[in-house]
This record gives structure tokens, sequence and C-alpha cells, in this order.
């Protein structure tokens, strides 16, 4: 039997492989501890629940408008510029299952082959497996603790080729919790003028920031509001993984409906439940309920800090974002993959190898779990440090 070249090309995700092997642990009896899922540990909240349940019981269960219902878009137009002093119209914005999504919608949309698209590392382990699928080439910046894990003005401009069609930020970050402030987004801004370069913006984790005032690339200069498209959603913030919605937001009304195009002949809209829900989750009804989860997340990411940076061998950058931390276990070992497996059978401790996200030499620790999981996790992480 012959399969697409294209597809075979596609790597797994690393983090859904180990979560799925601690969970097939924790389903054979292993006392098992996983700190790798990216996914907030409370439940959604009630008000988004209800919009659902009346969904249900009103019938609205019918196919819809493909880039999503005019509610829902509105309550993203309205959401984007409330709290991003962005202005959007319906014909700018596109509701996808997920942001997961709305990057490969971006991707088929943009990308041609042998095109380049830059992406820092470390990266969200999705990034360099869509570009490749499409036909693009990536290339990968690196960046390091020193800099706090994000790119600088002047590697931006040296990585620039005729070939470059795109540059992905992810601000809060995964892996890294890293977040570029106004400054460092004008900056690199600064490069981009006269370019015909798109700027992929993932903010799905803006609202778990933990330090200063996030602000949305699009709205740094008016240069990088004209080349973003803001890919956002409500699977962080609102406790929603599974309910699968996502959108992007772009200027670029032409490439709005290219999209619109594309998402009509695979996956038409989105779940029609999932899209009055959503509502509830922009329209700042459960921000209370999302800034208690924050200050959850940060008081978790305070202590697990300080522990983590009393470990001989072991150090960490304090992330300004996400529910993350990038360990760096370089002194102890190179091998990512070897160090996370060893620590799951030896301590049955489930992280995620830096070498998935492009950095050796570190792994990922999701701090989205309760406090006693994570302050007993590190405990056996420091015992497996200590015997290695």
């Amino acid at each position: 039997m012959q399969y697409s070249h294209r597809v075979q090309t596609l790597e797994e995700s690393v983090t859904i492989a180990v979560s799925s092997l601690a969970r097939e642990l924790k389903a054979k009896g292993r006392d098992i501890l996983s700190f790798s899922a990216g996914e907030p540990d409370f439940d959604t909240p009630q008000n988004v629940k209800s919009m659902a349940i009346d969904a249900i019981n009103t019938g609205f269960t019918k196919y819809t408008a493909v880039s999503g219902i005019p509610e829902l878009k509105d309550a993203i137009i309205a959401k984007l510029k409330r709290e991003n002093a962005l202005s959007y119209e319906r014909s700018e914005v596109l509701v996808s299952n997920g942001a997961k999504h709305s990057l490969f919608n971006i991707c088929a949309a943009l990308i041609d082959h042998d095109d380049e698209v830059l992406i820092p590392v470390p990266f969200w382990v999705t990034y360099p497996e869509l570009v490749k699928y499409h036909g693009g080439k990536p290339i990968f910046l690196p960046t390091s603790d020193a800099h706090a894990f994000k790119i600088t003005p002047e590697q931006l401009r040296a990585a620039l080729t005729s070939r470059t069609k795109m540059l992905i930020l992810n601000s809060p970050s995964n892996p890294t919790g890293s977040v570029y402030s106004r400054d460092e987004l004008a900056a690199l801004s600064k490069v981009l003028e006269g370019t015909d370069i798109w700027v992929v913006s993932d903010e799905m984790y803006e609202k778990l920031l933990f330090e200063g005032e996030f602000c949305a690339t699009a709205s740094a200069t008016e240069d990088l509001l004209h080349r973003t498209i803001t890919v956002n959603g409500v699977s962080k913030s609102a406790a929603m993984t599974g309910w699968r919605m996502g959108y992007c937001a772009s200027k670029d009304k032409k490439l709005i409906k290219l999209m619109d195009n594309l998402q009509s002949q695979c996956t038409s809209n989105i779940n029609s439940i999932t899209q009055k829900a959503a509502i509830a989750a922009l329209d700042g009804r459960i921000d209370s309920e999302i800034e208690a989860m924050r200050k959850e997340f940060c008081k978790r990411r305070d202590i697990a800090v300080e522990k983590f940076n009393a470990i001989a061998g072991l150090s960490v950058v304090k992330p300004s974002g996400a529910f993350y931390i990038f360990v760096n276990m370089s002194k102890i070992e190179s091998d990512s993959m070897r160090f996370c497996k060893a620590l799951l059978e030896k301590e049955g401790v489930a992280v995620v190898p830096g070498s998935g996200f492009g950095m050796d030499g570190y792994f990922r620790f999701s701090f989205a779990t309760d406090l006693q999981s994570i302050i007993q996790g590190i405990e056996r992480i420091s015992r497996f440090v200590q015997n290695y």
C-alpha cells in the first residue's frame, strides 16, 4: 500500500505521546504523577455550561455559517476591542476547531513549496510540523535562558531571505512562559517594515499572565496590525480544551475568505453548541473565574520555581505567563529523552523532553495540576537527579 509522502513526514506530538503513555501506566496500576499535559485542571465555568445546555434545549443543533455564527464573531470582535485595542469586522474573523485548526488553515492558505517560516526555538511542537506538511521550510531561531527565550531584532534581520514568508510568535510561550513586551514587538516590527512577511501571533495563553501587561502583537505598531494574523481561543483561559474553539483575526479580508473556503471543504462549521457556549467565555461574564485561575497558577508557579532552583544541577527562568516551566537540566544530562524516560520508569514522573520543542538539555514541567502533586513531583525529581 502506498501512503502520501506528505503525511508520512509528520511526527506524533511528543506532548500527546507522553501524556498517553502516562495514562497507560496509571491504568496498569503504576503510581504516576503527570506534568505533561497542556490543559488546565479547572472545570469549565458554569456560565459557559449553561449556555451550552440552553443551546441544546432550544434546538441550536444545526449547521451554521462555516466561519462562525454572527453572535460569536461579535463577541470575539468586542473582546479584541475591549482588551487589546484592536478593531475588526466580521469578515476579518474566522472561527475554527481550536487554535491548532486555525494554524493549519493559515499555513494552507499562505505557504507554498520551499517558503521559509521563521520559528523561534524552543517552539510549540505543532509549528514546524504544519510548515513541513504544507511544503514549507522551518528556519529555526535559537534562544537561550540569558535572553528569557526571546529572539532579538538583530537575529531576525540576519534570518531574512528572499524566501521568508512568515514569522511565528508565541506570547506567552509554550513551553517557556516567556512574554514579549510592547517595546520588544515594536523593535521586531522595525525589521519587517517594507517586506511582505506575515506574522502569525499565537496568543492562546494571553489571560495567564503573571507580570506586567499583555500586548497583542497586532496592537504594537501600525505595521504589525496589517501583517499580523492573531490566533487565540478559549481552551486555556476558560478551561475549555475539549470544546474545540479557536479563532484567527486578520485585516486581510481575502485571506480570511480563502481560509473560509478551505474550511468549508474539510470541516465546515465548528460545533454549534460550542459556539453558543464560547460567547460566555468571551463577553466578560466569567472574568472573575478566569482571574481566580490565574492567581492559583501564579501561586503554583512561584512555589515550583523556588523548589526547582533549589535542586543542584537544575535551573529555571521564572515564566511570565502560561503554566509551564522549562527546566534546564543540561548540567546533568544533554539527552532530554533519555532523562525523561528514566524519570518516568524510576520515579513515575511524566514530563516532556525539551527535544520535542527543539531544545535538548531541558524538559517542560506543566503546573496545571494541584499543588500537592506539584510538590510531590518535584521531590521525586530531586531524588532522581541526586541519584542520576
